[in-house]
């Protein structure tokens, strides 16, 4: 706004410079008012050009303003009272209201208010000017003083203000920021520690029981010991993985992952690890093959997948898990279905939370988190559970080669 200010003295002045010069007496008088001119509109220019830098000096130095205004007298005695010079001077006082507040604006309001009555009472002494005149000016400068003090009140509240919410929104993304990272930490534990930690206090109670039998079998004891002891090894490296993750400060990798390979795979261990039968099927032939994904993705699905079998398995008492996945144009459907008992009916996400099953939560954030959209029901089956996971896809799949080229 001081540069604004500023701007429109520097235009005033190259308008009325000329008047200046001619009005001036010659010699003397005439040197002055140039050395005026010059003076007030390098002034004007500089400080409208580099406030930034330049500001700081006038808001230490108000004599540089004061000279600045005797300077500016000089013009206006030579161009005259009724010239466009004269209200320039109005900006004197507003600019002082906002640089000084209004103790400044109440001084030069004054000073300006003074240079002003003495150049209309001295140009203007051989002929009767009405009052309101000769005060019209000085009253503005009192004006913009007024106005220049209350601007620069209510821009320094609006910074107040705008510093203010500036915090609490900082305060705001923390804490959502915290929430959020103590969700993934529960989604992950949940996925991998909680589970494996389970798994291993079952293979504990089958070894007590084994071995506390009154003839135990000592290939049975050994073979379960080692599975405890996998089962053990296998819960520390995760919690290894997952430490190493809260630790990264790279940035997660762009390259893409065959999502599908990998669910593979993830099939045939859960079936080897729990005897539950798990097919996969995709189409091998079609508008487009199915296509690999970014990596935070790609893991949110997996988890996904893999707590849908976890969750037929362990609470649907299922025997067989069908796994389908098809691609349409820029969206990837993945469904999960086992032929288990299905959901409880009135099953809902609070009513799991709050008896401290989060499974089915976490699969509901995770599919967030991946921009999918998640159903989990019956579907179309006449019995068990479908997950399905409608995955846009940023680029459409490419269309597969043509044998016959």
């Amino acid at each position: 706004m001081c540069r604004q200010v500023f701007g429109f003295r520097l235009a005033m002045i190259v308008v009325s410079a000329p008047a200046a010069l001619l009005n001036a007496a010659p010699g003397l008088g005439a040197r002055l008012v140039g050395a005026a001119v010059v003076v007030t509109f390098m002034v004007s220019y500089v400080l409208f050009r580099d406030w930034e830098r330049f500001g700081p000096l006038l808001l230490r130095h108000p004599s540089l303003l004061a000279a600045d205004t005797l300077f500016g007298s000089f013009l206006l005695i030579s161009a005259g009272p009724d010239t466009t010079l004269a209200y320039v001077s109005v900006c004197t006082p507003l600019l002082a209201g906002l640089v000084y507040s209004w103790r400044g604006a109440a001084c030069f309001a004054s000073l300006q208010s003074l240079i002003l009555l003495l150049v209309h009472a001295t140009l203007k002494a051989d002929r009767h000017a009405p009052v309101a005149e000769a005060l019209l000016l000085p009253g503005l400068c009192v004006v913009a003083g007024a106005m220049g003090s209350t601007l620069r009140n209510l821009m320094l509240r609006f910074g107040a203000a705008t510093q203010a919410l500036t915090a609490a929104q900082a305060r705001l993304a923390a804490a959502e920021a915290v929430s959020a990272e103590r969700a993934r930490l529960a989604r992950e534990m949940h996925d991998s520690v909680a589970k494996t930690l389970y798994g291993v206090a079952l293979a504990a109670d089958g070894l007590a029981a084994t071995a506390s039998a009154a003839a135990p079998d000592t290939a049975r004891v050994r073979q379960q010991a080692e599975l405890v002891s996998r089962s053990a090894r296998r819960a520390a490296a995760e919690s290894r993985e997952l430490l190493t993750d809260l630790r990264r400060d790279r940035p997660e990798a762009t390259d893409r992952i065959p999502f599908w390979h990998e669910l593979r795979y993830m099939a045939a261990a859960f079936t080897g690890r729990t005897g539950l039968v798990v097919t996969c099927h995709r189409p091998e032939t079609g508008p487009a093959p199915l296509p690999s994904l970014p990596p935070a993705v790609a893991r949110h699905v997996l988890s996904i997948a893999a707590e849908a079998l976890e969750n037929a398995h362990r609470h649907a008492s299922a025997a067989h898990v069908d796994v389908r996945a098809v691609t349409d144009g820029r969206l990837l459907t993945l469904s999960i279905h086992d032929d288990g008992g299905g959901l409880p009916p009135g099953t809902t996400l609070e009513g799991l939370r709050e008896s401290g099953h989060f499974g089915l939560l976490g699969m509901v954030e995770r599919a967030a988190q991946a921009g999918a959209r998640i159903r989990v029901g019956r579907g179309a089956h006449e019995r068990g559970t479908e997950v399905r996971l409608d995955i846009p896809l940023s680029d459409p799949a490419p269309a597969p080669p043509d044998p016959r080229a």
